[in-house]
């Protein structure tokens, strides 16, 4: 196994965002890094806010906002969340999708060479911005009939990973996604000492394609 030597995510923040689409991956990268995995982890903006309230109301301080051009290094893995898609709530998943500035930058960090992952209806960003085209993916159950309608090739699992498009189904889903990702890039030792500090079983199935 080649297991990862370092790597910078960058987990992305947008009003309307849902809680724990980012925040459990979050935790589960954060106690990764306190088990010895070399990584660094952060929430980020498409552009510069102070805070950051979510579907639920929480409101987050971020760390900082996505590379915004070719000439910066971006992120070796990019997280993107969900929420607001099935309602088609002022703020969210489906506005940021109509606004198109997301999944824009979304598509140029990929091109970029990060790797892209999304929890819930960030899948759904991942569609918008094609990187889902004729691809395996999942998304929550809500928005499945929109990912296949994009062009995706929908998969029924927990997590689908497609390498460097790694996507999961709905909310709870991230954490799974997390704990896959640690998993992979830095071995299941670190995975389970993670899931076992979280008191967290993994559950459903991940399709590797």
């Amino acid at each position: 196994m080649n297991l990862r030597l370092a790597m910078h995510i960058a987990i992305v923040l947008f009003d309307g965002f849902d809680n724990l689409d980012a925040i459990g991956p979050f935790e589960v990268f954060s106690h990764a890094r306190t088990y010895g995995a070399d990584l660094e982890v952060g929430l980020y903006t498409l552009s510069p806010q102070d805070i950051v309230r979510s579907s639920h109301d929480l409101r987050v301080e971020p760390d900082g906002v996505l590379p915004d051009s070719e000439s910066e290094t971006p992120p070796d893995l990019v997280v993107v969340p969900g929420g607001g898609w099935g309602d088609h709530a002022e703020e969210g998943a489906w506005a940021e999708a109509q606004r198109g500035d997301l999944p824009a930058a979304i598509e140029r960090l990929h091109s970029g060479g990060a790797m892209v992952a999304s929890v819930c209806t960030g899948g759904m960003l991942l569609a918008t911005a094609g990187l889902t085209d004729g691809r395996p993916a999942v998304t929550h159950h809500g928005a499945l009939d929109d990912l296949r309608e994009s062009g995706a090739d929908v998969i029924d699992a927990r997590v689908v990973d497609d390498g460097d498009l790694v996507t999961a189904g709905g909310v709870t889903s991230g954490i799974d996604l997390a704990l896959h990702l640690v998993d992979r890039e830095f071995g299941p030792d670190i995975a389970d000492r993670v899931s076992t500090e979280m008191e967290y079983e993994a559950r459903g199935e991940v399709h590797a394609g």
